[in-house]
């Protein structure tokens, strides 16, 4: 089998294929089958880095945001999809792949353009599938539901733009994520106090300077109960700021600052409360994890899919919502005081539990089966 994902410019559209394709080649060496997997994203984007370290191929492809600030930027957006297709189309046909998965990203345009007229022309038979894990899907998914052949998403209803071709499959997690360490163990190797309990921070792969200013300052303010120590996870541009702010402001509260964690197990397994953003690929980990959490939705995410998110799981009970332009130490050092109640914690632990899907992974090999066996036969697929 070959299979190819389109898709990049944060961890939240890398994560979810990354599991997929750790699932693909892992069932295949237990099954002693070939298998080869591409990727296809953005040179400038953080795809350049994550997936060959994820050990895949990587391969890249013009592409440019649809939307801009005036009608040069649309018509040069235009011209770099454009040209962006052409070389996708180049690669696939050399790669020729048994799937074809988008999983979010504006170089997803250009890739599933070139796999439709590839398929218009005969020259690919692989179909078209979209991975859509955020509760509201943003322009470019918008735009390319008709040319896809199927939807997987994580709630339970899709959005009706995708009428008939939506899958409730669940998010899919990363090995590593799925089954987490010993609690001790991953506080030691962080360097936190095993017997404290701790706040995870952490503002994505991109950062977020307003969480990281906010947690500063509850640490500065010592806003936290007696026990309670901080892991800070700043990301890698602001980290220099943010030391020079530490090292210039006293502090009671035990933290622990790292740029970045690509893989966040450790992390996790010492959590008892995170702070962060609400990327749906972060929000379906927390959820497996059992993990609750004040949500700080990015105020400018596309289509303001990160606060739909949000609203998804503050009306489980798994999270509590604080607005980007409400955040301080002030506030977030409340929210935190009100959730770590022990139980507030247990009763917000189940509720983010039952929001994940623990069998996402099989889900989607089901489909990836029962799609590329379509594929083989020309008889759904390739007309």
């Amino acid at each position: 089998m070959k299979v190819t994902f389109a898709g990049g410019g944060t961890g939240g559209h890398l994560y979810p294929a990354i599991a997929i394709a750790d699932a693909l080649l892992e069932r295949a060496a237990r099954n002693s089958e070939p298998m080869r997997v591409q990727f296809l994203g953005a040179r400038d984007r953080l795809e350049a880095k994550i997936v060959p370290a994820a050990g895949y191929e990587m391969r890249f492809v013009p592409a440019r945001a649809l939307v801009g600030s005036g009608w040069l930027a649309r018509v040069g957006a235009v011209a770099v999809n454009a040209l962006g297709a052409v070389v996708a189309m180049r690669l696939l046909v050399r790669h020729k792949p048994d799937v074809l998965i988008a999983s979010g990203g504006y170089v997803c345009f250009p890739a599933v353009l070139a796999a439709r007229i590839l398929r218009a022309m005969r020259l690919l038979r692989a179909p078209i599938v979209l991975l859509e894990i955020n509760a509201q899907p943003g322009l470019t998914n918008r735009v390319l539901a008709p040319l896809v052949d199927e939807v997987w998403g994580t709630t339970d209803a899709g959005s009706p733009v995708f009428a008939g071709k939506y899958r409730a499959t669940g998010i899919p997690i990363r090995p590593a994520l799925r089954a987490l360490p010993g609690r001790d163990a991953a506080a030691e190797r962080l360097g936190l106090d095993p017997n404290k309990r701790t706040v995870l921070a952490m503002g994505g792969s991109q950062g977020a300077r307003s969480v990281n200013d906010a947690i500063l300052a509850v640490v500065a303010r010592d806003a936290l109960p007696a026990g309670w120590q901080v892991l800070h996870l700043c990301g890698e541009r602001d980290y220099e700021r943010v030391m020079n702010l530490r090292r210039g402001a006293p502090q009671t509260t035990a933290i622990i600052v790292r740029p970045y964690l690509a893989d966040p197990a450790d992390a996790y397994a010492s959590a008892d409360v995170v702070v962060a953003r609400a990327g749906a690929s972060t929000l379906g980990e927390l959820a497996y994890a059992g993990l609750p959490a004040v949500l700080v939705p990015y105020p400018h995410a596309a289509d303001d899919h990160q606060r739909a998110n949000a609203q998804r799981f503050a009306r489980a009970g798994a999270a509590v919502i604080i607005e980007d332009r409400d955040l301080s130490g002030a506030s977030l050092g409340a929210a935190l005081t009100s959730l770590i109640e022990p139980n507030n914690l247990e009763r917000m632990r189940r509720a983010a539990r039952s929001l994940a899907k623990p069998d996402a992974i099989e889900a989607i090999m089901q489909r990836i089966d029962a799609l590329t066996g379509a594929s083989s036969t020309g008889a759904a697929y390739g007309k």
